[in-house]
């Protein structure tokens, strides 16, 4: 139903200006002309603007700003990633729906997308303001060719696919350790992996992304308005959240073949092109050592991903934990 209601937009998308008859709609999909008229009815629905008109047929007058499936699939050109697609208007966490559809057996490349989360999670199971078609609120589910080792390099390869899309949009990237993209001290992307495995094996990966897209800074909550930003702040303007969207999958999905084939060196090393972390001195809240606390400069990245901490004569390996830049 969903493949019909696509092909319908393509369709009408490609008329431009024109009207497009229903007798020739219904060939190309292979039915009848009254299934045709229910499935506009349907597209309807969901907010397309159509127009029909007698012995002419059907005109699309204008598309929702809905991340719909029927939307986001026209033209996006990738192998795995978003080939299967699950759109809810409001869910409490795509992340949450993604384990259960991954646990169900949902497709390698998978997307959980939804309009508003009510109940989003960042890392340190921070909340994460999520609203009604101001951000992309989304979940990808992985079933990868590498060990579980190998996981948490999977953040490391989200940010970098954010950073490589807002290249695509003229708009600056700056990684904060590990995967927080920032823009003048604020964060505009946050997001979180999570791993299911068994006997050594990934069972399925499932790597959540929230986006400020459009989101007007007054428009935050207050404890939020100095420490969260938009991608709108930074393009001086609206951004297209499906356009946006598109081009993150886009990337996601060469990263996601690369690292299939050969590895996270490339990734690691994109990372380091876009990060702000290393060179400075840092504040580290570890996750590991009972939670320590302690100040140095980032030096590198290991092959794991991992941060690496100069504190006076020592090295530190920070493999999870919350940095602050001084």
């Amino acid at each position: 139903m969903r493949n019909m209601r696509k092909t319908i937009v393509e369709l009408l998308k490609n008329a431009g200006d024109n009207f497009v008859s229903g007798e020739n709609i219904a060939g190309s999909l292979g039915i009848s002309r009254t299934a045709v008229w229910k499935h506009i009815q349907k597209l309807r629905e969901c907010g397309y603007e159509i127009l029909s008109r007698e012995r002419s047929g059907y005109k699309l007058k204008d598309a929702p700003d809905l991340l719909l499936p029927s939307e986001i699939q026209i033209g996006l050109d990738t192998e795995i990633i978003g080939k299967e697609m699950h759109y809810f208007p409001s869910t409490d966490s795509t992340n949450h729906t993604a384990k259960a559809l991954a646990y169900h057996g949902a497709a390698d490349g998978a997307i959980v997308v939804a309009e508003e989360q009510t109940g989003g999670k960042g890392r340190l199971n921070r909340n994460f303001y999520s609203p009604r078609g101001k951000g992309i609120w989304f979940s990808i589910i992985m079933r990868p060719k590498f060990l579980p080792h190998d996981a948490p390099k999977c953040t490391l390869m989200a940010a970098v696919a954010v950073a490589e899309a807002m290249n695509r949009f003229n708009l600056k990237a700056a990684i904060k350790w590990p995967n927080d993209i920032m823009f003048d001290g604020r964060k505009l992307v946050g997001i979180l992996t999570e791993i299911t495995a068994e006997m050594g094996k990934i069972t399925y990966v499932v790597i959540g992304i929230g986006i400020n897209v459009n989101i007007n800074r007054e428009e935050f909550p207050k404890e939020l308005q100095n420490v969260a930003a938009s991608l709108s702040e930074i393009n001086g303007g609206e951004i297209s959240r499906v356009k946006f969207l598109r081009a993150v999958l886009e990337e996601f999905d060469k990263l996601y073949g690369e690292i299939n084939d050969s590895g996270f060196d490339g990734v690691i090393n994109r990372w380091k092109k876009y990060n702000i972390t290393l060179g400075k001195n840092i504040r580290v809240i570890s996750a590991g050592d009972g939670g320590a606390i302690f100040t140095g400069k980032a030096v590198d990245l290991n092959a794991d991903g991992a941060l690496i901490v100069e504190t006076g004569n020592e090295l530190r390996t920070v493999y999870a934990g919350d940095v602050s830049i001084r």
